[in-house]
């Protein structure tokens, strides 16, 4: 009876220790890298925005590209993140003033050119995923329009898009067009307050500001039914410490760095 019941414990106890390794196991399993989406190409090494940061990502291995687009004066779509130009070119005044003739004498650091998105589009296809955030004001309409082209011809799939912004409205506009695409909702505040916002827009991620998360923030989002996609994260240190909170992708100007 005693050495039944001795065995009864040892079994109970190797039963617990099985259990908690099995547990161990699977927390593990689910600190997984995160994805690495190349922050405006991999502008850590190459001008921003420009076909040689794209392609610089894509040879430094990101699974996905983010830009920014602009609707110009001449309606081109045209890559690129600020408002002005002053910053990285040599020529000043607001983008969406330039005509595309115009914007063709512009030259940027390194003596780079400003990109159309059409051109981002047809040499990326098939390399690696695109998320196009709609910077400029009226771009979800001309976005949506030059999509629905790529998509209808296959050169493009919805599961390789995402769109985001930090203007919501233009994202509203986007899913009521494209009610397909993939969203990222943007968020400058509290990222709690954008899921309520990722709902009705049916998004599949929520994008804060990495120092704006914590733990709890994101297995909160992951509960709601969203992934976490981060900006921007470069140091070693916080690539790491962003791995440790569970994210799902950190946008990153070094797309080659390791967690």
């Amino acid at each position: 009876m005693k050495k039944q019941f001795l065995s009864h414990i040892l079994i109970n106890r190797f039963l617990w220790v099985f259990l908690l390794v099995l547990i161990h196991a699977c927390n593990m399993e689910k600190v997984e890298n995160p994805m690495m989406i190349g922050h405006r190409g991999a502008m850590g090494y190459e001008t921003e925005n420009t076909l040689a940061s794209i392609n610089k990502a894509v040879a430094l291995g990101a699974a996905m590209i983010e830009i920014d687009v602009f609707q110009i004066a001449s309606g081109e779509l045209v890559v690129f993140h600020d408002n002005e130009l002053d910053r990285l070119s040599n020529a000043t005044g607001p983008i969406t003033s330039f005509t595309w003739e115009a914007l063709q004498e512009v030259v940027l650091e390194g003596g780079h050119s400003i990109p159309l998105l059409k051109t981002v589009l047809d040499q990326l296809a098939g390399k690696a995923a695109l998320n196009i955030e709609l910077k400029g004001p009226n771009t979800a309409a001309p976005v949506a329009s030059l999509l629905k082209s790529y998509l209808s011809h296959g050169t493009w799939e919805e599961e390789g898009l995402l769109i985001s912004s930090f203007d919501w409205a233009l994202l509203f506009e986007t899913r009521k067009l494209l009610p397909k695409i993939s969203i990222g909702v943007l968020t400058e505040g509290p990222p709690l307050e954008a899921i309520p916002v990722a709902k009705q827009l049916s998004a599949v991620a929520i994008n804060p500001y990495y120092k704006d998360l914590d733990a709890t923030i994101v297995a909160q989002i992951h509960a709601a039914g969203f992934k976490v996609y981060t900006w921007t994260v470069n140091t070693p240190e916080d690539l790491k410490n962003t791995k440790t909170l569970g994210v799902d992708a950190v946008f990153t100007n070094y797309p080659d760095r390791t967690f």
